[in-house]
Parts: structure tokens; sequence; C-alpha cells
């Protein structure tokens, strides 16, 4: 059963992955997914708060909150590692900017290809790993599905617009597949961390990076949102890589799957939150039209 699950699992993660691309590839262009990042201010607050002061804050973290050292690695491993496959959808859910999202996960993602290797092992000792071993993956996943989908959307703007809703929805399903089955296989983690304290550190983990990208994200409340989520998210794909490859206490792999559902579940709520504010907007604004 629980291989079935695992194999359910690493298939709906391709398909939100692969979809999430595509879907973002066929409504955006290059040009708009670079006019963001023409913001030198932005830029460098985003990779100032996720590659300097979220793995500093999780540093000084772990060595404060009494963990054992397989978790503390789980934990580090993630704080280094950002630009997550999943940003275009959170940004989507929160009602950000879906072109910065873009160009930010391009941007934090090869950002982790180069930083990954030179500074998790100055924190964890006994790592080695290469930028082509994280990169790979993580380009032929996120890269090709982007490029081929601007292509057409250059190309075959008519197509584009057809196919496009078909890959949001196959994303959809695939994020809340995931979502269920990752729930139902790490139960158990959960219920360990939970024992031994690491779920509220989890949080802690999560709120904080929330709060630095949504405070560092501005002026705009769609890329304040973008930068948020996606600082919050980190990049599950790349940490299980490093895992997996280089630990064999489970419990690492543990704390980095786990510290994943839970970012994606409380993104999800914050997304739900940003929606019933919208809406609330909407209908002051309407209400203020009519008085006036």
């Amino acid at each position: 059963m629980n291989e079935l699950l695992a194999i359910i699992d690493k298939v709906t993660l391709f398909t939100f992955i692969i979809c999430t691309m595509f879907s973002a590839g066929l409504s955006l262009t290059i040009e708009k997914i670079w006019e963001p990042l023409r913001s030198l201010r932005l830029v460098i607050l985003s990779l100032l708060a996720n590659f300097v002061l979220v793995p500093l804050f999780i540093y000084l973290l772990v060595q404060i909150v009494p963990l054992s050292e397989p978790l503390k690695n789980g934990l580090l491993i993630m704080a280094l590692a950002s630009g997550p496959p999943a940003l275009p959808k959170l940004a989507l859910i929160v009602k950000g900017n879906i072109a910065f999202s873009v160009g930010l996960m391009m941007m934090l993602m090869l950002g982790t290809i180069f930083y990954l290797p030179i500074v998790l092992p100055l924190v964890v000792e006994g790592v080695e790993i290469s930028s082509w071993d994280i990169g790979k993956p993580l380009l032929l996943l996120m890269l090709g599905p982007l490029a081929i989908a601007l292509s057409i959307k250059a190309k075959f703007a008519a197509i584009a617009v057809i196919i496009q809703p078909i890959f949001v929805k196959l994303s959809s399903a695939g994020l809340l597949l995931g979502l269920v089955v990752r729930l139902i296989v790490h139960t158990n983690d959960i219920i360990g961390l939970l024992k031994t304290g690491a779920i509220f550190v989890c949080a802690v983990f999560i709120i904080f990076s929330f709060c630095v990208g949504y405070l560092l994200g501005g002026p705009g409340i769609d890329t304040q949102r973008v930068l948020a989520v996606g600082t919050a998210q980190r990049n599950f794909a790349a940490a299980l890589l490093v895992g997996t490859n280089n630990f064999t206490d489970p419990n690492v792999v543990s704390i980095i799957m786990v510290t994943s559902l839970l970012m994606m579940v409380i993104v999800i709520i914050f997304g739900s939150k940003f929606i019933e504010i919208d809406q609330s907007e909407k209908e002051e604004s309407k209400q203020l039209e009519a008085i006036g």
C-alpha cells in the first residue's frame, strides 16, 4: 500500500509541476516575466529574504531549540533551498502577480543551484553535492515545460488560450491529490514531530519566512503576496534531493517532507484569507461608489 502511495505521490508531483509550468507559460510572455524583475530594489530584497534572512534565522533557531541532529539538518537544508516549483500556482491562489512569481521562481531556483552546494557544507557536516546534481532535475521539470509553453503562446496564441485552462485544472488536481496522499503517507511523521516539539519549530519557520517576504515584497500588494508565499514555501524538490542522497537517517527526509506539507497547507489557508480580504474591499468600494 505504501509503495502504491509513493508512486501516486511522485506522479502527482510531476503532474503538478509540469502542468503549473505549462499553464503559467501559456498565459505569459518573456517580456511580462522580465518586467517585474526590472525593479532592482525588489530583486535585491527578494534575494536578501531568501538567501540571507531566512537561512540565518533558522540557523540561529536550531542552535537555541533542543532538536536532534537529523531534524536540525533537515531544517537547515530547507532553509537554504529556495525557488519553490509551486510558486506560480501559489501566486494564483493568493491573487498575486503571476508574471513576478515565474520570474522570482526562476531567479531563486538558479540562485539555489549555486548557493546550496557552497553554503550547506559550512553548516552541515558531511554533505557533498554539486550544482549540476541539484540543477539537472529542476531545469528539466520546470524550465523545459515553461519554455515550450512560452513558444506555443508566442506562435499559436489562439491555441494557448484554449488549452491553458486545461493545464490549470490538471495542476489543481495534482496539488489536491498530492496533499491528500502526503497527509496519509506522513501521518506518523507528523505525530512523531508533534511529540518532539519540532512541528512548532516548523511553524515558526513558516510564519517568519512568510512575514519577511511580505514586508520586503512591496510596494505593490500583488508582489508582496508573491514574495511572502515564495519565501515561506521553500524548494522542497532540491531539499529532498540533498536529504535522500546524503543522509541515511529517515528523520532528515521526514522533517523536509512534513515542513513542505505544512508550508503548502498554511499558504493555502492564507490564500483563502486574501480572497476574503479582496472580496471585502470590492464590496466596500461598490458601497462607496453607490453612496457617491
